[in-house]
């Protein structure tokens, strides 16, 4: 094999690779934009609030947010919510729920601040 055949191999190679985790993430995104419409036409953000933050119910987004299988078990079987059997969502859009909490950011440990400021200690 000659060097330049290797090259282009390399190349071609590398390109693949690229463009493999390019049509990934622009899976993980319809994933994501299809979790998020589901999250909100099924009215969990009533409960859980719009990014899963917590209200009525518990907080669900990242960094609570179950494994995977955990959250569809749960979500199959809860003990105080309604469940949501796969008459109501098959588990392709639980997963697709699960993949759009999953894509939110944790919150951020620093307090906002107006809240920093109260919890400095007073100056005598």
């Amino acid at each position: 094999m000659t060097l330049s055949r290797i090259i282009s191999l390399s190349a071609a190679t590398i390109a693949a690779g690229f463009l493999g985790l390019s049509a990934a993430r622009a899976a993980d995104s319809e994933a994501v934009a299809h979790g998020r419409q589901l999250y909100m036409a099924d009215n969990c953000y009533q409960c859980h609030g719009t990014v899963g933050q917590g209200g009525a119910a518990p907080t669900i987004a990242p960094p609570r947010l179950l494994a995977q299988s955990n959250f569809m078990a749960l979500v199959r079987q809860p003990p105080t919510m309604p469940a949501y059997t796969t008459a109501v969502l098959n588990d392709n859009d639980l997963a697709a729920i699960w993949t759009y909490l999953n894509s939110l950011p944790a919150p951020s440990s620093t307090l906002p601040e107006p809240l920093a400021r109260l919890q400095q200690p007073a100056a005598h």
